[in-house]
């Protein structure tokens, strides 16, 4: 019950996981190179039921959810709004390693291997 207006509160009912979660999960499947099939072996379910997942039709509870991710070699992770921006771009930062754009705990693979430092000792 809301203590405000002494009605009950329904929770919001998702019609289907969001879209971007939903092709992160089918982009590491054929990453892998797993048809729809394999990776519901893998997990225990249908073809039908990762078709349905995978194109919005499905919601799955949340424990199948992290079956799905955990066998791609994915996570969910919570992770406070105000810090999301920096999250996605250490993500792209590893999807592009060639990109300008460097996470600031990155190292340089040229100055590691040419012996250099770029910080003091003491």
């Amino acid at each position: 019950m809301d203590p405000y207006t002494s009605t009950p509160v329904k929770p919001l009912r998702l019609t289907g996981l969001p879209a971007d979660l939903r092709n992160q999960i089918r982009q590491a499947r054929t990453q892998r190179g797993w048809s729809q099939r394999q990776l519901g072996a893998a997990v225990g379910l249908p073809q039908s039921h990762i078709s349905g997942i995978e194109s919005g039709q499905v919601v799955p509870r949340f424990d199948t959810l992290l079956d799905l991710v955990r066998v791609l070699d994915l996570d969910l992770l919570v992770v406070p709004r105000s810090l999301i921006p920096a999250v996605q771009s250490l993500i792209r930062a590893q999807k592009e390693p060639d990109s300008a754009e460097k996470a600031l705990y990155a190292v340089d693979e040229e100055t590691v291997e040419s012996g250099e430092k770029d910080h003091d000792e003491f």
